[in-house]
């Protein structure tokens, strides 16, 4: 029997998670359970720490530490260029940030889980279901 997909946290669940909110640490809990991998990008890192308030920065670094981080390749950063490119030739803007978290998890076989779905639409990804 193959393990379980990895899942990529997006900012939003890490933020969440450090903040004790929407349930994250029991969502987090319960996928590590079932076998799940945790990761992020290493983008995400820089999303976190431009956010992150001095009371956070041990529990900040503690989360971090204990997941699994994806840098980001150079597949990953042309996949990334060339999904915001067709993105946006179909009238539709993203964030580089976004794109290259996507390219992550499609390069990396990883399901997303996010608060913001609507960003990340596109053809390919899976999606961890949030309480």
């Amino acid at each position: 029997m193959s393990a379980p997909p990895a899942v990529l946290l997006d900012t939003t669940v890490l933020i969440d998670t450090l903040r004790n909110r929407n349930q994250r640490r029991q969502f987090l809990a319960g996928l590590i359970v079932s076998g799940h991998a945790l990761t992020i990008s290493t983008i995400s890192i820089a999303e976190v720490y431009s956010g992150v308030r001095s009371a956070e920065e041990q529990a900040t670094r503690i989360l971090l530490v204990n997941l699994n981080w994806i840098p980001v390749s150079g597949a990953i950063a042309e996949r990334a260029g060339r999904l915001k490119a067709a993105l946006r030739n179909q009238g539709q803007t993203r964030s580089i940030t976004d794109m290259i978290v996507a390219a992550t998890a499609l390069e990396n076989g990883c399901m997303v889980a996010t608060d913001n779905r609507k960003d990340f639409q596109m053809l390919g990804l899976t999606f961890a279901t949030l309480p």
